[in-house]
């Protein structure tokens, strides 16, 4: 009896350690998180820790119990399943909370541990391989990414809305709203570009054109913006199609003072326009810090720009033909100043 004890003990032992291997994902590598890039909890540690996006998305859904109760809720995208936990505080009857990388393993053992199991049902799968009994009542889902669109799941979501989503169900968030100003950045600008000129004395200016081409996503303080922002591109994710997310759109700013525009910077802001109380996510340089940060298009050309003068131009965004996570990006800039005259096309690859 005794030896048959400690068999069953063993074989506890052994689960449990497949278990936590499982959960600890020691199978991958770093190759395999670069394909698999959701898969490692930092990624989620930063997303959690972002307390105006989180905070955003409670207040989005716990306050708004009069959506959730008794609803079916598509979570796309679930990650670590915050969003589907907060759902079903809300009152939701149940919610399918689905994710393609491994972190649905995390999601499955958080679930289990705050007592959702019977009411939150984690699928690992791509969205386009689900299949559920009905459709749902909401769709939730955390789907952007630097620049809005850059390693943007709103495919993901345009396809869950089309195939899962019933007749007059909701999208949280269901607007998006992207924007465009002038930035004067002189001084992180030669450390990052005009650096290349004199290495120790060599020239490796071959490498500041390679510069040029790849945005800065850093945080922006608003002090520093040169221009009025521009709302240049907006999104309903109740109607868009995935090809208008290939776009082209004029901007025009204003110069606010005399001051150079070494670079322009995007952002973005995203709306949950159907809570009781609207409310609004912004990743603008006069909102408080978030993860995305601002994304910065360094010019070749500085402008030199006095209060009244505007600058404008087009922004062309399309997902780029070898790897549609990353942006193929085009800028023109016409400016017609005092001191100086631009007018230039820019390319930019956001990867």
């Amino acid at each position: 009896v005794r030896g048959v004890v400690c068999e069953i003990s063993k074989m506890s032992i052994l689960k449990e350690k497949e278990k936590l291997d499982k959960l600890l994902q020691k199978d991958k590598t770093s190759s395999d998180y670069y394909w698999n890039s959701y898969a490692h909890f930092s990624i989620h540690e930063q997303m959690l820790k972002d307390k105006v996006r989180t905070l955003a998305y409670r207040k989005a859904i716990v306050e708004n119990a009069h959506l959730f109760k008794n609803k079916i809720v598509l979570d796309v995208g679930c990650g670590t399943g915050i969003l589907s936990m907060f759902a079903i505080k809300a009152g939701a009857k149940h919610v399918y909370a689905v994710d393609c990388s491994d972190i649905a393993l995390q999601a499955k053992e958080i679930i289990q541990d705050n007592g959702f199991s019977g009411k939150i049902t984690v699928i690992q799968a791509k969205m386009e391989d689900v299949k559920l009994d009905s459709k749902v009542d909401i769709i939730l889902s955390e789907w952007m990414g630097y620049f809005l669109l850059y390693e943007s799941m709103l495919n993901t979501v345009i396809y869950a809305r089309d195939n899962f989503l019933k007749p007059g169900g909701i999208l949280l968030p269901d607007k998006a709203s992207m924007f465009i100003a002038g930035i004067e950045d002189a001084e992180y600008k030669a450390k990052k570009i005009d650096f290349w000129d004199d290495v120790y004395g060599f020239d490796m200016s071959c490498i500041k054109k390679i510069a040029y081409l790849e945005p800065i996503v850093d945080t922006v303080e608003n002090q520093a913006l040169t221009t009025t922002p521009f709302k240049f591109f907006t999104i309903d994710l109740n109607t868009v199609k995935e090809n208008e997310l290939s776009f082209k759109r004029n901007f025009n700013v204003k110069c606010i003072r005399n001051d150079f525009t070494h670079a322009l910077i995007g952002w973005f802001d995203v709306e949950f326009s159907k809570c009781h109380k609207p409310v609004i996510l912004s990743t603008a340089p006069s909102s408080p810090y978030t993860h995305w940060k601002h994304t910065v298009f360094y010019l070749q050309d500085v402008l030199i720009m006095s209060e009244g003068d505007r600058i404008s131009g087009w922004v062309e965004c399309k997902p780029n033909s070898k790897n549609p996570r990353d942006l193929d990006i085009q800028i023109r800039v016409d400016f017609d100043g005092k001191h100086n005259n631009v007018h230039a096309i820019q390319e930019f690859l956001l990867r």
